[in-house]
């Protein structure tokens, strides 16, 4: 079991912003975050992934839209 007084890990901080930007992020995790983390490691990350997230999106509709002769 890890210890409370540790900040997350990038990994739980990466799981914790994909968590919240689908609305299914734990309460245990939540708490962990607010009172451990870093709010500039969430704020960067979750700049950068929504970023990637829209650049996929646009990706996919560009490709549909090729494959669709349009």
């Amino acid at each position: 079991m890890e210890s409370p007084e540790k900040p997350p890990t990038f990994w739980q901080v990466l799981h914790s912003v994909m968590a919240a930007a689908f609305g299914v992020q734990s309460g245990k995790n939540r708490t962990r975050d607010f009172t451990h983390g870093k709010p500039s490691q969430f704020l960067l990350l979750g700049l950068l992934f929504t970023g990637v997230f829209a650049l996929t999106l646009f990706a996919i509709v560009k490709l549909v839209l090729h494959f669709a002769g349009v």
